[in-house]
């Protein structure tokens, strides 16, 4: 199952283990509890404090239990946790065997405060990015608080309890028996969601912070990028993020990150947020910006209003808050959102195992979908508004050599059908013909481009009639003090390299900004003092 030098890193890492573990496994004679059990007789030898049990009575088949002997300490999986969930694999035995998380202090205390009985169950896919990180807090907090249980469970195995609860989207997650919430989640929004005086005391918190020289708002790449250069200039430099990492984090294979031949989007963010924090730059994740108030006269503070009531100021501001998915804003999307519209191939398309899907969208992202999907479903569809294809040709070359995809040109998507609890088909007008047609099928992937996230700027800064945030060669915006870069600005051509180097230019031109300013008389008197 695992290559040696596989097991010879794992055997490494469990030598950090403190506490003896067993795991409990419950299997039948399938083939996939065949393959389970074959990867746990891998581990088993690997640590003389680790052993296997294999008469577990759980429900689900194949499962295992990951149990700190003696305690009520567990982590357990439905299915074999390989692919992108290895890592919560080697994680959930690290931590029940005692080693201890990098999870800031705080929220560990806030975890093991939690009051009340939780039981979270989170359907994923191997195959999907975004669903470790759910599973890895989820699994944290069942270490820290004995009150808290999860089960992550591959819904690829269990395809009638996927269909029964009807879950369309991974991961999602259930509490309690209950929907608690769907996509990518830390433990810090997790615990904040069930600790009900949390924002409150987060925004006291904020409230209190001194002003900053510059504030990045937003932490995508240009934000990173624009926080490191900041910092290293020795100013006061804060980072205010709704989701560090932005729209990276859901990407999946980085082909073009020149001198990196491959990454992806997760492993990627994670060493742009240890590179941030290799510098004094004051990181406050999980804040969503509401308003900007310019300065009220030159060299003044610019305040950023948060959504939490709490407000920050800063001599200088740079914008970076990206872009999010464009919808097709047509009946029915919003409806059957996560019940068959998604717009991630990569994490749902496991979900649509046999099943027919319609992409939307002709582009590089469309066509890799249609590519990628029709390898797992029964057939693809895929509608393009323009009367070509906009993908490259080599991609174009791959799509018509397989044979369960159509291409429907110049089609024009006109609602989303459902017969209330999931999608049932899509309508769509011929833009040559002007007949109306439908498809039946299972699954909508939406893949039409981005939209940047300035509609809390309308007003204050000056916009294109895209919606972008218009700058000049300085990364510049039409408010003084106030620069921006990366996704979210008029700067041509959105990669993650374009707007890297858009955020160092807004921090660089930020600085060259405040050493202009002229000296107030209180700082004089500091800088005499």
């Amino acid at each position: 199952m695992l290559d040696n030098d596989l097991k010879e890193q794992l055997r490494a890492y469990l030598e950090r283990v403190t506490h003896p573990i067993e795991l409990v496994a419950s299997v039948d004679d399938s083939a996939a509890s065949q393959e389970l059990l074959g990867l746990l007789r891998d581990i088993e030898p690997l640590s003389p404090k680790v052993s296997l049990r294999t008469n577990g009575h759980e429900a689900r088949k194949p499962s295992f239990a990951i149990n700190r002997i003696g305690t009520d300490v567990s982590v357990r999986f439905a299915g074999i946790p390989l692919g992108h969930e290895f890592t919560s694999l080697v994680l959930a035995l690290l931590q029940v065997g005692g080693h201890p998380s990098k999870a800031a202090p705080e929220v560990i205390e806030q975890v093991r405060n939690l009051e009340g009985e939780y039981v979270f169950e989170t359907f994923m896919s191997l195959s999907c990015h975004s669903c470790p990180d759910t599973v890895q807090a989820l699994n944290l907090m069942s270490v820290l608080n004995p009150n808290i249980k999860h089960i992550a469970i591959d819904g690829s195995l269990f395809q009638d309890e996927v269909n029964e609860r009807q879950v369309m989207a991974v991961p999602t997650v259930f509490l309690n028996g209950q929907p608690f919430d769907q996509g990518r989640m830390t433990i810090e929004q997790i615990t904040a969601r069930l600790d009900s005086n949390a924002a409150q005391r987060d925004a006291e918190k904020l409230k209190a912070k001194a002003p900053f020289e510059v504030l990045v708002v937003g932490g995508g790449p240009a934000g990173a990028a624009a926080a490191i250069y900041s910092a290293r200039k020795g100013i006061r430099t804060g980072v205010a993020a709704e989701r560090f990492g932005g729209q990276v984090l859901d990407t999946m294979a980085i082909e073009n990150f020149i001198s990196v031949a491959y990454t992806e989007g997760p492993k990627l963010v994670a060493s742009l947020e240890q590179h941030v924090r290799e510098y004094d730059v004051d990181i406050m994740n999980l804040q969503r910006a509401e308003q900007l108030i310019p300065a009220q006269e030159e060299g003044g503070l610019i305040e950023v209003r948060l959504a939490n009531g709490a407000s920050l100021k800063a001599k200088t501001v740079v914008l970076s808050t990206g872009a999010r998915w464009r919808n097709m804003n047509v009946p029915g999307e919003q409806e059957y959102r996560n019940k068959g519209v998604t717009y991630c191939p990569h994490c749902d398309g496991p979900l649509f195992k046999g099943k027919r899907v319609a992409v939307i969208g002709g582009g590089n992202s469309g066509v890799e979908a249609a590519i990628d999907l029709a390898g797992i479903v029964d057939h693809v569809t895929l509608l393009e508004f323009d009367s070509k294809l906009r993908a490259d040709e080599v991609l174009q070359r791959k799509l018509r050599s397989l044979p369960n995809v159509k291409v429907i040109m110049s089609a024009q998507t006109t609602e989303v059908l459902g017969d209330g609890n999931k999608v049932t088909g899509l309508a769509y007008t011929d833009r040559t013909s002007g007949q109306n047609q439908q498809v039946a099928l299972e699954g909508v992937f939406v893949q039409i481009g981005l939209l940047p996230n300035t509609d809390w700027l309308k007003g204050t800064v000056k916009l294109s009639p895209r919606g972008e945030i218009e700058v000049d060669a300085r990364g510049e915006t039409s408010v003084p003090g106030v620069f921006a870069a990366g996704d979210v600005t008029t700067t041509p051509y959105k990669q993650i390299v374009i707007a890297m180097g858009g955020g160092a230019k807004a921090a660089l031109s930020a600085f060259d900004y405040l050493i202009r300013l002229p000296v107030v008389e209180a700082e004089k008197e500091d800088m005499a003092a």
